[in-house]
């Protein structure tokens, strides 16, 4: 075989590697929104439930003065829970977990903590699998597997595109 076409069969089989990989990690990305989504809507139905919402229970800068203090100091002011509020933090919640048919009873506290960690979690793993595919698509690209291409809508209206002529520019 000749050397040249060695080359292009290696080009191109890093290639279809990396394209691979795109592909895995933009359905990846996908499947981590439609968490994140979930997530966000049972945290909203918490807070409905508890009457509250993303900033009606914020913490005053005294707060924020007592926590630099420290535990050398007795607390002065009951610490609120920002998606609780005032509901009652123990009473039970059912929840479903991740990933499996298990229903449990938690508590309302326990249940949006675990729910808001894992909304952090689902935000950080959407920035890097968002980082990730624009690596991959700037390596792709590098590769000269994406020059020349046209987008569909360009192609679709350069096909479509016709002709008229008047007969003065004849």
């Amino acid at each position: 075989m000749d050397a040249s076409m060695m080359n292009l069969q290696q080009t191109l089989a890093l290639i279809e590697a990396e394209a691979e990989h795109l592909l895995l990690a933009r359905h990846e990305l996908v499947e981590n929104d439609k968490a994140r989504n979930a997530n966000r809507e049972a945290l909203t139905a918490l807070r409905r439930r508890a009457r509250t919402t993303k900033s009606s229970v914020e913490s005053s800068p005294f707060d924020a003065m007592m926590k630099d203090l420290g535990a050398r100091s007795r607390t002065l002011v009951k610490e609120i829970c920002p998606t609780c509020g005032t509901y009652e933090p123990a009473e039970p919640t059912w929840m479903i977990f991740p990933g499996s048919d298990i229903f449990c009873s938690v508590p309302f506290h326990a249940a949006h903590v675990m729910l808001e960690e894992d909304q952090s979690r689902l935000d950080y793993s959407t920035k890097k699998l968002q980082s990730f595919v624009k690596e991959k698509s700037l390596v792709i690209s590098e590769m000269g597997a994406l020059d020349g291409s046209v987008n569909a809508g360009v192609l679709r209206s350069l096909v479509t595109l016709t002709d008229r002529r008047t007969k003065e520019h004849v």
